[in-house]
């Protein structure tokens, strides 16, 4: 048997070779495999070790490698054979809020670890570039004075979301930008409707505590101050004006 990497399954030598038992067990793992396939772990955006000191190797492993791909497993499983399969996470997201807890909290939490990732780079953060950013400073000037007092309202979201949860920069429409925080698996989909998430901080344990122990302040600091994408938040806004060019409300 020869090992087929996509399907992670056995793939055997001519079927002549085995019994009706076997090829029907063959076939039934094939079709389990292809439902479990429908949705993937996206790899990191950058390497394992590209974060260091901030977040450790050994975070990334255990927050990507297993927290992350238990979210994507389990959605596997929950949606296999249902209306949902195959369906883009935002849709699942959206129709599980209030019908399908354990759905809706997998595919959430899918959806938000793989966002959290493209927040993130290694020698970001800081206040972004105006030369390379103008729009975005333009807008986090109009929306809350200052670029320090956008950070002073992230960093509050961040560090009062109690328990598990995350903090968000959210744009409407017309780019005008707002800070919230929301709890568990939720995010700005289903918490705000129509404002547009651009940026976020994951501030569930698993995201600080084996480099920052109990200190989600300083874990907070380190992502607004050294990690932050910015040509991905300034890519979001942008993309979130684009969208409302023919919107009414």
């Amino acid at each position: 048997f020869t090992l087929c990497l996509r399907c992670r399954v056995s793939i055997p030598p001519p079927l002549n070779h085995l019994t009706m038992q076997q090829i029907i067990s063959l076939l039934s793992i094939f079709v389990v495999a292809a439902h479990a396939a429908t949705y993937d772990l996206p790899p990191l955006p950058f390497g394992i070790s590209a974060l260091k000191p901030m977040i450790s190797k050994n975070t990334l492993q255990i927050h990507h490698g297993k927290h992350h791909a238990k979210y994507v497993d389990t959605l596997n499983s929950l949606v296999a054979g249902t209306h949902l399969e195959n369906q883009p996470l935002e849709t699942i997201i959206k129709e599980s809020y209030k019908s399908n807890k354990a759905i809706f909290n997998n595919a959430a939490q899918a959806w938000n670890h793989s966002f959290y990732w493209q927040c993130m780079k290694p020698k970001g953060g800081g206040t972004p570039d105006e030369s390379s950013h103008k729009q975005l400073c333009d807008k986090i000037n109009a929306s809350f004075g200052s670029y320090a007092n956008f950070r002073k309202q992230f960093a509050e979201a961040a560090n009062t979301a109690f328990g598990s949860g995350w903090a968000w920069l959210v744009s409407d429409r017309k780019g005008n930008l707002s800070v919230t925080k929301t709890i568990g698996a939720e995010n700005p989909m289903v918490a705000s409707g129509k404002l547009i998430p651009i940026l976020t901080c994951d501030v569930w344990e698993h995201a600080y505590y084996l480099d920052y122990a109990n200190l989600r302040p300083s874990y907070v600091d380190t992502f607004l101050d050294k990690l932050v994408n910015w040509e991905f938040v300034a890519e979001n806004l942008e993309r979130a004006m684009d969208s409302g060019r023919n919107w009414s409300c």
